[in-house]
């Protein structure tokens, strides 16, 4: 769905007992890609709205009959005048907000006369915006905010349940090592290998004292004091 296919959904109603500035407003918002109904006057609104002015109801004992929050036609927002006669714009305002069926819906407030009390006591009572006239195409594209506001409902946010709170429990304790005897450590260092060096070192030491001891014998042996004759001394001279 494009952006103009969404935009064409909404529907404004716009109220102005001016025909020059309903035709003006009509046109802006058609412009816009929003669907419009116009009306003359705030009872005409109400009565598209499905409710009913006060002066009718009481003309007319039948109407009281009727479900007064009753709407008429979907409407996504109301852009009204405030000068009208009969029911200003701001009266409209309270209407509307009022309802209990129509007081989500946007309402917008125009007015030719800058007066800021007025613009305050508006917006004060539940207008979305408060235009000046004559009304601008700018001013329709901030009207895009509030239909939004309007279209799309609030969403319920699932309930968390908290989870049941889990003991922690305390990690173990290393167990003290006992304290070893001599022929246990002696028995470790064996094991873990490191006395074959000590081992290999003393048989190596021991290897060399023999070798010394046996030059000692021999130099002091008899044997090896005698001279040794070759065969070539025991020659006769003749």
């Amino acid at each position: 769905m494009t952006v103009v296919d969404a935009e064409s959904r909404f529907h404004v109603l716009a109220v102005d007992d001016s025909l020059i500035d309903r035709k003006l407003i009509e046109m802006l918002l058609k412009n816009s890609s929003y669907q419009v109904t116009t009306v003359d006057s705030g009872s005409k609104a109400l009565e598209l709205l499905g409710l009913r002015d006060e002066a009718a109801e009481s003309s007319s004992p039948s109407s009281s009959s009727s479900s007064p929050d009753h709407q008429e036609i979907d409407v996504n927002l109301i852009i009204t005048d405030y000068c009208m006669p009969g029911m200003t714009g701001y009266d409209l305002l309270r209407r509307v907000k009022g309802s209990s069926s129509l007081k989500d819906i946007p309402v917008v407030i125009m007015s030719s006369e800058n007066v800021p009390a007025r613009i305050n006591r508006c917006l004060e009572d539940g207008a979305e915006e408060f235009f000046l006239k004559p009304v601008k195409l700018a001013d329709m594209k901030k009207l895009k905010s509030h239909l939004l506001k309007k279209k799309q409902p609030k969403k319920c946010q699932p309930q968390i349940q908290p989870e049941p709170e889990q003991r922690l429990e305390a990690p173990p304790q290393p167990q003290p090592r006992p304290a070893h005897k001599p022929e246990e450590a002696v028995a470790e260092v064996i094991a873990d290998g490191t006395t074959t060096t000590a081992i290999s070192d003393c048989n190596a030491s021991n290897k060399r004292k023999a070798a010394a001891m046996e030059q000692q014998e021999g130099l002091t042996s008899p044997e090896s004091t005698k001279p040794r004759l070759s065969n070539n001394s025991l020659a006769v001279e003749t």
